[in-house]
């Protein structure tokens, strides 16, 4: 089995590279999962029918998102189908705003409080579908997941023959922050295809391309070897756009035959192992969000939080005199 290529730095192995600071957007690009019409994904129960821990008020779809039970669009949907009530009024439109006073009950059950938000790296296996529901009976990313996972969405889809590093999150609001171009994230690919992409073809991708009134933004692509009829490349985009690195290589007459994804910005696949799924630390998720999106999402460290690492740095380093 060919591993694919990703920078690692000396000593002990981490998935993430160095920060990157995020930008903020307020455009949503998201592509989410259905839900399923004949079995709607219901909220987990909680014994609190108070849902918004943030006192400010907010949009009910933001609401939902954000306790993890779903993307924006997807809690629009659900309010269109009648799924939503708010104080025992059920909701027609989502232009409503909810704060922690509300109650509301999503397909019969309380929104679960917002719990801060996680993020976990998974090596997706091919001959997986990202997505909740699949029409076709096929098997899904979440069917393979270990059961005490809590309910969790995809950053962004690898199709069903893609492989390699998914993010998965419990937070609306972060997964649809991430996904931004806006961020300005590379997600970097190892690919095998059959045929020849020339040194001329890879300076056309650095100024982007359209392909079938399609415009595809600067592409980074590395020819790395030629084996035989194929070759390996590895490709770099911003947008994430649906199959994308298929396509852009389909018009330059190759045929990919092995996709694996290596990174998603500062997170790396690097030995996650096929099928295994791995949460990444708290602080190293609020270092690469940045200050304000911490805070935002519940990851910012209280000054209560931050005295007690301090005093366990202090006890370490007192341990290891004493040594």
């Amino acid at each position: 089995m060919v591993k694919p290529h990703a920078t690692r730095p000396a000593g002990k192995k981490s998935p993430l590279r160095r920060p990157q600071p995020a930008k903020r957007s307020d455009t949503d690009q998201r592509s989410p999962a259905k839900p399923s019409p004949s079995k709607p994904s219901p909220a987990k129960p909680t014994l609190l029918a108070t849902t918004v821990s943030n006192a400010e008020p907010m949009r009910i779809a933001k609401a939902m998102a954000r306790a993890g039970l779903c993307s924006r669009r997807e809690a629009e949907r659900w309010i269109a189908d009648g799924r939503v009530s708010v104080n025992g009024r059920l909701l027609k439109t989502p232009a409503v705003e909810v704060s922690g006073a509300d109650k509301i009950i999503v397909d019969g059950r309380p929104l679960p409080t917002a719990e801060p938000a996680r993020l976990w790296r998974y090596h997706k296996p091919k001959g997986l579908v990202t997505t909740h529901a699949d029409p076709q009976g096929r098997p899904t990313v979440f069917d393979k997941l270990p059961p005490e996972m809590p309910r969790v969405v995809s950053i962004g889809r690898l199709d069903y023959n893609t492989e390699g590093l998914l993010l998965l999150t419990n937070d609306g609001e972060l997964a649809r922050h991430m996904e931004l171009p806006a961020t300005g994230w590379t997600r970097r690919y190892r690919v095998r295809a059959m045929g020849r992409l020339t040194p001329a073809d890879v300076e056309t991708l650095k100024d982007g391309i359209e392909i079938e009134g399609v415009r595809y933004g600067p592409v980074e692509a590395v020819i790395d070897s030629v084996q035989g009829a194929n070759m390996w490349l590895t490709i770099g985009i911003k947008e994430g756009k649906n199959r994308e690195v298929r396509k852009i290589l389909t018009h330059f007459g190759l045929t990919v035959n092995r996709l694996i994804r290596v990174s998603f910005g500062p997170f790396q696949l690097l030995d996650l192992g096929p099928g295994s799924v791995e949460a990444v630390k708290r602080r190293a998720l609020a270092e690469q969000l940045g200050p304000k999106m911490a805070q935002q999402l519940g990851l910012a460290e209280s000054g209560d939080e931050r005295k007690a690492r301090h005093a366990r740095g202090k006890a370490a380093l007192r341990d290891d005199k004493d040594e």
